[in-house]
């Protein structure tokens, strides 16, 4: 199953709780909690991971070090500062809010770190009803400090879409990485949002899925996009990848049948609501 509605993953402490097991993979993963008074504390294993607020705010303690997240009130006010936890280490986060942890199998240990929000990197992309916002907090150019793990927030407003025009990245060669990615969404205003994933040469695949807050959707290989914000719904997600390359890398390859779209975008204006929040 790709489409994971909220509750459907949920354990223990988390509301959300992907690992590469459950998926079926062997990378990417994703845990969601929802803080309020007790602290929270786990080992990271053989996962490095970021402590990523969604809504509020926390303290990340390891060994050597304390990180202060101030966090933001909700993922359409503004990006978010965030820490890069390493594999093997014992963590315990403490506040209140909605916190997300991406994750990915690795085999390095890198140096533990805290990025404030200034620093992240925030992209306009497309034009007309396909503009949209990508908060590049771990990107490869943008983040360094990972070994395997990539991840983004795109937020669009309400009647656009976004991971358009559909892309994969399944197959081996020149201009695409192989990834296994994760997309989890939230909606402004209790709304609803789309989500479609289907079929490469690499295999079937077939979802066409109505998505709130909390829901998940996995693309373990095929065409993703275009994930759909309905009118008046503001529509977030935040996307987690990784894959079997050493060298990091988000590159994919366009549905041939739609990469005209791309060129279209020179002859529009970009969406006036963008960008939410605060950017710098």
């Amino acid at each position: 199953m790709t489409h994971l509605p909220y509750g459907k993953t949920a354990s223990g402490p988390w509301s959300v709780e992907i690992t590469p097991s459950a998926a079926g993979w062997t990378y990417s993963g994703l845990r969601v909690a929802d803080l309020t008074d007790a602290p929270l504390s786990f080992d990271t294993g053989e996962e490095e991971m970021l402590v990523l607020p969604l809504a509020g705010s926390c303290t990340v303690s390891i060994p050597g070090d304390t990180f202060v997240l101030t966090g933001r009130s909700s993922v359409f006010d503004s990006p978010s500062d965030f820490a890069y936890i390493p594999i093997s280490t014992q963590v315990t986060v403490e506040g209140a809010g909605r916190i997300a942890f991406p994750s990915a199998r690795a085999t390095q240990a890198l140096p533990p770190r805290y990025v404030a929000a200034t620093e992240v990197s925030v992209e306009i992309r497309g034009a007309g009803q396909a503009t949209r916002q990508v908060n590049n907090f771990c990107s490869p150019d943008a983040f360094g400090g990972c070994h395997k793990l990539m991840a983004v927030e795109v937020l669009t407003p309400g009647g656009n879409w976004s991971s358009y025009p559909p892309h994969k990245h399944d197959t081996p060669g020149e201009g695409e990485a192989v990834l296994e990615e994760i997309y989890y969404f939230e909606v402004a205003d209790q709304g609803m949002g789309y989500q479609r994933v289907y079929s490469s040469e690499r295999g079937h695949v077939d979802t066409l899925a109505e998505v709130s807050s909390g829901d998940v959707v996995l693309v373990p290989y095929g065409y993703h996009g275009p994930s759909m914000a309905a009118p008046g719904y503001d529509l977030y997600y935040l996307n987690v990848l990784a894959g079997p390359a050493e060298q990091r890398s988000m590159a994919f390859c366009d549905d041939p049948r739609h990469a005209w779209i791309r060129s279209s975008w020179d002859a529009q204006p970009i969406d006036p609501r963008l960008p939410f929040g605060r950017t710098s």
